[in-house]
């Protein structure tokens, strides 16, 4: 595969990636990635395919080319887990999934020899954690969240079992989903090339549903059963990690279980902690100070730094935990010896998206782009697609629904609301 930058294809398909409501800024760095992924041809076909599902009648007619040849290259495409190939209620359909979370880090959840894995987890590390834009885009660039934290749930109480619902559950997740993918940590994996990697578990990585079908069907993941789904969450405990998952209440595509010195919503968590890149538990830690012996070992096991051990004016030192930057996980309470830590409930509502089109919509809004979503190249071009945007639309309040009538400046959109009420 050439990687040598193909200029117009390369801008192409990252104007292609930049309709998704998290964009990827555009860089050196970037343009190389993508030549490494992508051949400068393929570049130019995938820059012609819709943001969401379609079908292969869909690609041909995008390109010009007939049915059969078509969807020789869309498996070609997913065969490298560039496309997801998925079967929706039996119809053969593809997607181009984001950067991330999406073909970014699919492309480093197995070790493969067809590309330089140094190289590209050398560029990763470049893109993601010196130049910063494309992080800052992707945990910052809208209120609604990408991902969300689960907590830890053997921390739980007896009291907090009644309040917890089902979707905050990760166990709950693994259990009810129809396919369970388990695939090396693109984090981890990453942070091997440039030499900062940890001794955290690799292949602990989690897709769900048709996400997980897809990798599965073409070896970037392995088929796991619930039972094993479920050990290897114990397993993440065991080891500090922290659940994030996609979020969303149904449906979740993915569950990483996240180190906080190697993974980007940890990592985002430490640097931009009180603006919550990734969307917290509905838990809150509480420390009885009654009980605590400063052994500090909350502070340690902390994955983002929200807990250190202060002195006040009489020099009396004591634990303090900083709420403003605390995800609510669950690992300071499951390591603390005294049993001096417990989970309360927030004060305030955590407001989950109810699926993935329902997310996309609301990030899609808040960036004044929902034009991308219904206009994009006959991705939203049948009723039924119209139908899931509508219905995400009208699940939002009305300064939600006020903004999308407004960003699509039309009276056509307007209406629709208006009737699909009565």
């Amino acid at each position: 595969m050439s990687h040598i930058v193909g200029k117009s294809a390369y801008k192409s398909l990252e104007e292609r990636i930049n309709k998704f409501p998290q964009g990827a800024p555009p860089s050196k760095t970037l343009y190389k990635i993508l030549s490494i992924l992508f051949s400068e041809k393929e570049a130019a076909y995938v820059a012609q395919l819709p943001i969401r599902p379609f079908t292969v009648k869909t690609a041909a007619k995008a390109w010009k080319m007939d049915e059969v040849s078509t969807r020789k290259l869309l498996q070609q495409l997913a065969s490298r887990a560039l496309l997801l190939d998925m079967d929706n209620h039996g119809t053969e359909q593809f997607m181009l999934p984001p950067p991330m979370a999406g073909f970014f880090e699919f492309s480093m959840m197995r070790t493969r020899d067809d590309i330089d894995q140094k190289l590209l987890g050398e560029l990763f590390y470049q893109y993601l954690n010196v130049e910063e834009d494309f992080v800052k885009e992707l945990f910052l660039s809208t209120e609604t969240r990408l991902g969300r934290v689960f907590v830890q749930e053997g921390v739980l109480t007896n009291e907090n079992e009644v309040q917890i619902l089902d979707f905050e559950r990760a166990s709950h997740i693994i259990k009810s989903a129809s396919h369970i993918g388990i695939s090396t940590c693109y984090c981890r994996h990453k942070m091997h090339h440039v030499g900062r990697a940890c001794d955290a578990p690799m292949d602990i990585c989690m897709t769900f549903g048709n996400a997980a079908a897809s990798l599965i069907k073409y070896n970037y993941a392995r088929r796991v059963d619930a039972s094993e789904g479920i050990e290897l969450l114990h397993k993440a405990y065991e080891h500090n990690l922290v659940q994030c998952g996609e979020n969303v209440r149904e449906d979740v595509t993915f569950i990483c279980n996240c180190c906080g010195c190697c993974c980007e919503a940890m990592i985002a968590a430490k640097k931009f902690g009180m603006l919550h890149p990734v969307q917290t538990t509905s838990f809150i830690p509480k420390i009885n100070d009654n009980t605590c012996i400063n052994c500090g070992k909350c502070a340690k096991v902390c994955p983002i730094g929200a807990i250190e051990k202060v002195t006040d004016e009489k020099g009396t030192q004591f634990m303090k935990i900083n709420e403003d930057i605390c995800l609510g996980c669950g690992v300071c309470v499951r390591n603390c010896s005294k049993n001096s830590i417990m989970l309360q409930r927030r004060n305030q509502k955590i407001i989950t998206p109810v699926n993935s089109v329902h997310r996309t919509v609301l990030m899609a809004i808040e960036k004044g782009t929902l034009q991308n979503l219904i206009f994009d190249n006959q991705a939203f071009g049948s009723h039924r697609a119209m139908a899931a945007v509508l219905s995400a639309i009208l699940k939002m309040p009305p300064l939600k629904q006020a903004m999308a009538s407004k960003q699509m400046k039309s009276i056509y959109l307007e209406r629709l609301i208006t009737m699909a009420k009565k």
